[in-house]
């Protein structure tokens, strides 16, 4: 390799969600430009054992180690183990605590953490954008079973501007496009159906939404997609699971995002 550091691993260790260190390492690395950086973020390190998988990964990828651990136990023992394998390791947190504990005549609580639980509801938006994100579009039925709100519709019923809505107030969505072609996950049906929402739309607003969308993709809009008779299958496909799933339907046709966001919030919330 010589010289040659493009490609270099990062190892972003944290004994909590790792945001800290891994927002410091990615604007140091920004200054390199024509060096490519691989970040990797590894929360959760709380324990000696979890140190030393880190090391010995580092020191199969010839990958630098950027870490925030706030015991001071585990932080010595990185400092230490890096040392001791030759690998490259910053402590991002540590001179900074030290400083602080000099300046406050007091111990740090050396609790992993605690900004989060200073900010515990920006912590549960963030977890809920990242849940909406991966079970967008049925990606991953498991999402299913670990929702808040599960959203069903065919495709073009904004289920995912809805989702990523919903998160923003801190609601985990999955949601599933149903298509008549796909027996839709079985986990659809093992959720408890007031988790559920279908969201019902009019054959002709479906029909001028995907006509917009095949056109901004520059494609013809007389594509099955957009076809008058292939919606009113979809749509009584959707009829048909719905009724299955014996779940609240909110139409959508004239909605805007906000009103069906609330609209399912104000039921959720009603039940209790």
């Amino acid at each position: 390799m010589g010289g040659n550091m493009s490609g270099s691993i990062i190892y972003v260790v944290s004994d909590s969600v790792g945001e800290t260190a891994e927002l410091v390492t990615k604007a140091a690395a920004s200054q390199f430009a024509g060096t490519s950086f691989t970040i990797k973020r590894i929360p959760y390190v709380e324990d000696k054992q979890n140190v030393d998988e880190i090391i010995s990964l580092a020191k199969l990828n010839g990958a630098m180690i950027a870490f925030t651990l706030v015991r001071p136990e585990i932080r010595e023992y990185m400092k230490a183990q890096a040392a001791e394998e030759n690998i490259p390791a910053f402590d991002i947190i540590g001179p900074l605590m030290s400083m602080l504990q000099d300046r406050a005549k007091s111990s740090p609580l050396n609790e992993p953490g605690m900004v989060r639980k200073l900010d515990d509801q920006y912590f549960k938006r963030i977890e809920a954008i990242e849940f909406a994100v991966k079970y967008d579009d049925g990606r991953d039925p498991r999402g299913i079973l670990r929702a808040d709100i599960v959203l069903v519709g065919v495709s073009r019923t904004s289920k995912t501007p809805l989702s990523q809505y919903l998160a923003l107030k801190r609601f985990k969505v999955a949601n599933v496009p149903l298509v008549p072609e796909v027996e839709p996950p079985e986990e659809l049906f093992l959720v408890r159906p007031e988790k559920c929402f279908g969201l019902k739309i009019s054959p002709e607003k479906l029909n001028n939404i995907r006509k917009e969308r095949l056109k901004s993709l520059g494609l013809n809009d007389h594509a099955i997609y957009a076809n008058m008779e292939r919606i009113n299958e979809e749509l009584k496909y959707f009829d048909n699971v719905v009724a299955r799933l014996k779940c609240p339907i909110i139409d959508v046709t004239n909605k805007a995002v906000e009103e069906t966001a609330n609209t399912i919030i104000n039921i959720i919330q009603n039940r209790h």
